[in-house]
């Protein structure tokens, strides 16, 4: 069994917002993968799934994203889940934005969501995906970035993140971690690429 784990704020106030794009990956999974309803559970949201035949759930914490370990904790020690078989799809503002970055294991990056889930379950070998959402810009602060909109120049680029992204987590299901991250880890320049055609829309506008 798997569990896939978005990481995100509750509220209508945060839906859209660059913190939340693990539940939107976990949205896009559920729409293609899911076998219940959405319900209550582990102080969270939780769905039924399966990915090429494995049973599979998938989480969105509701505790907010400071105290996300709680929420997976309960899960994971309720079905026993071993930390790898975890995934953790969260935000990160060292990468360029849209970009995709898998690791089985390592540090937090300054992402509180994952630190606590970390902390929770005393290891780091729990294996994350982040999605890229750019450096925080001189006029703001670090919480009203990640808790702002993604503007509409980048929104076309996170939304085919998100897809690519929830691609990724059905390959890790089904054929592994190092093969997934051969496949899906994007090369500098593919970043690039990116970063080029973000500007040209910004521009545009």
């Amino acid at each position: 069994m798997k569990l896939i784990v978005g990481l995100g704020n509750p509220g209508k106030k945060y839906q859209g917002t660059r913190h939340n794009i693990g539940w939107m990956v976990i949205e896009e999974l559920a729409r293609r993968h899911g076998q219940s309803r959405p319900r209550a559970k582990f102080e969270g949201e939780v769905m039924d799934a399966t990915i090429s035949g494995e049973k599979t759930l998938l989480l969105c914490p509701h505790t907010y994203m400071n105290a996300s370990g709680r929420s997976v904790k309960a899960a994971q020690a309720f079905f026993k889940i071993d930390p790898a078989d975890v995934m953790v799809i969260c935000d990160d503002l060292h990468l360029a934005v849209g970009r995709l970055r898998i690791r089985p294991k390592g540090s937090d990056g300054g992402q509180k969501g994952l630190r606590d889930i970390v902390h929770h379950l005393a290891t780091d070998a729990v294996p994350r995906l982040r999605i890229g959402i750019g450096q925080v810009p001189d006029y703001l602060s670090r919480p009203d970035y990640v808790l702002g909109r993604v503007p509409k120049a980048e929104q076309p680029i996170m939304i085919d993140a998100v897809v690519k992204a929830a691609d990724a987590v059905a390959h890790w299901v089904s054929q592994g971690i190092d093969s997934c991250m051969n496949r899906f880890n994007a090369s500098p320049e593919q970043t690039k690429n990116t970063n080029d055609d973000a500007g040209k829309e910004k521009a545009g506008n």
